[in-house]
């Protein structure tokens, strides 16, 4: 049996796609699995144990037609594929399913349009768990037999990878014997980030109840960079900040997640990566982020604060960003942190 599924977009997204693919390779242990993803994120997913092949578009295939009709044909009548799961169902990827008719499962998400490609369709994701809703892609498969979702997104690194980084932290003068916090105090997308000064605030709280802890921060070069050292810089430079310490590259950032005790700070793809290495994470969600929808539960500890816990939705819709973002003031998010941290003691 072979199965194409395809994931364009972010990392997040990709990386919670996994709970799929580890369903499919639960209910299907012999099957190929090939997986379609943007190739700047295709490192991260190599070597993992439900992917059998990844197939990769880059941005210029991506964004030329004529290209991407060419790509898309070649992979489709290159392989016999059993079932096609489109996870984003747009109109540019239904051409998967479009151009293999014969295919006897054609799965995406059920909109106006989509009944031209699909022959099995489901609801979109609306206000459940993103995994929920990426695991139910595999519930038309119950006509071949009863399947067994499977909720953990996973990631895989070989063992060496992950002696590699903790030979690394040592060197840095981590202590591995030690509570480790990896903060993310800023983000890629400004209107992610949470107010400097309120995370400067909950920090100093942080290390000042809990000396033994260490405290990483987690940031990419560039502005994320300028706006963490900014951070470190209010916080007069505790010994307990390893502000240097950095993963060169998403596998190492996996690596890292294993040998972190907790990760804190604006939520992101970077605690999607930690979640699936079996790292805790308490988030600041942004406005118009859906707690429920990106932070799953399963086997991993994973809490978030979000305006929505304080306001209704009616209310929210008559507030400034600024407004709903202010609702989640240092002291809410310092009482929650404190009781979350409690728990992994």
């Amino acid at each position: 049996m072979n199965i194409l599924v395809i994931r364009f977009r972010q990392m997040g997204d990709a990386i919670l796609a996994t709970a799929l693919l580890n369903t499919l390779r639960h209910n299907f242990p012999e099957a190929q699995i090939h997986f379609v993803l943007n190739e700047k994120i295709a490192p991260l997913f190599q070597g993992h144990p439900s992917i059998d092949r990844i197939i990769t578009f880059d941005d210029e295939e991506r964004h030329h037609f004529v290209h991407y009709l060419k790509r898309v044909w070649e992979i489709v009548h290159h392989t016999h594929y059993d079932i096609i799961i489109d996870m984003r169902s747009t109109a540019n990827t239904m051409l998967f399913a479009r151009f293999s008719p014969h295919t006897p499962y054609r799965i995406g998400v059920k909109k106006s349009y989509t009944r031209l490609a699909f022959n099995h369709m489901i609801p979109p994701c609306g206000s459940k768990s993103m995994v929920e809703h990426d695991v139910n892609f595999a519930s038309p498969l119950n006509a071949i037999k009863p399947i067994e979702p499977v909720r953990e997104f996973t990631l895989h690194i070989t063992e060496a990878e992950k002696k590699d980084f903790g030979l690394y932290l040592q060197q840095q003068g981590l202590d591995l014997t030690k509570p480790i916090m990896l903060a993310n105090v800023t983000a890629k997308l400004a209107s992610k980030v949470w107010d400097e000064d309120r995370m400067v605030w909950v920090l100093s709280q942080f290390i000042q109840e809990y000396p033994e802890w260490q405290v990483v921060f987690n940031y990419a070069p560039g502005q994320e960079e300028e706006n963490a050292r900014r951070v470190y810089k209010k916080l007069n430079r505790p010994r307990q900040v390893f502000i240097d310490v950095q993963a060169r590259s998403s596998r190492q950032l996996v690596a890292m997640g294993y040998f972190m005790t907790l990760f804190f700070g604006n939520e992101g793809g970077a605690r999607h990566i930690m979640h699936a290495a079996g790292c805790p994470s308490f988030v600041i969600c942004a406005p118009g982020n859906s707690k429920t929808v990106w932070i799953p539960q399963n086997k991993v500890l994973a809490e978030g604060i979000a305006p929505t816990d304080f306001a209704t939705s009616k209310e929210l819709t008559k507030m400034s960003r600024e407004a709903q973002y202010a609702l989640i003031t240092q002291e809410r998010v310092w009482e929650r942190l404190k009781d979350f941290t409690s728990r992994l003691q």
